[in-house]
């Protein structure tokens, strides 16, 4: 079973291509995007937003604190 479906795939090919030629831009700070990695993200950030079949985000934005944790309040130094 694919983990990517065709139109994340298709996303990923344009963003890729406007990478290349340097015509992709960044979200609010509208920087040129020169990584290829980013560029990939934003691709697949495309495609969810479309709905379609890509895995969940993953990484410590998309984390939670459970448990004790989360009801510990920060000490600072």
């Amino acid at each position: 079973m694919p983990r990517y479906g065709e139109a994340a795939q298709r996303s990923v090919e344009r963003t890729m291509k406007e990478r290349k030629r340097g015509t992709l831009r960044s979200g609010r700070s509208n920087k040129k995007v020169t990584d290829r990695k980013q560029a990939i993200a934003i691709g697949l950030d495309e495609a969810r937003r479309r709905g379609a079949k890509v895995p969940s985000r993953s990484g410590s934005g998309t984390r939670r604190r459970s448990g004790s944790a989360a009801r510990r309040p920060s000490v600072s130094p």
